[in-house]
């Protein structure tokens, strides 16, 4: 029962997400919920998944380059490439997809614009 408590609240903030609207609303909801601290630490883990995902960076370099423990690099990795949640790849992959759609529409969109008038 303990087990369930603890889920339903975790269940509670990723409804309390879902509902949120645009990149401010979420900035201050974890603002509010979150530590300094542990926005910092969102921060880092999130930079190093990029570095990991986009770059061909050795830990070490890693580390250097954002100021983490390569103990944290290492969880990052593993969280990335081996753990069956694949959060990380979840949201990389969105992004990558996102992206590549923007810039697709902005492509067509001055080609478009380029196109002679009949």
């Amino acid at each position: 029962m303990e087990n369930d408590h603890h889920t339903m609240k975790l269940t509670d903030i990723y409804d309390a997400i879902l509902v949120l609207k645009g990149k401010d609303e979420i900035e201050r909801f974890l603002t509010d919920l979150c530590t300094p601290q542990e926005m910092e630490s969102l921060k880092e883990r999130w930079h190093v998944c990029q570095l990991l995902y986009n770059k061909d960076l050795s830990y070490r370099a890693i580390s250097e380059l954002t100021g983490v423990s390569t103990t944290t690099v290492t969880r990052v990795s593993r969280f990335l490439h081996n753990e069956k949640n694949e959060g990380y790849k979840i949201a990389l992959e969105r992004i990558k997809n996102v992206k590549k759609s923007n810039d697709n529409s902005c492509n067509a969109i001055k080609y478009s614009g380029m196109r002679k008038k009949t």
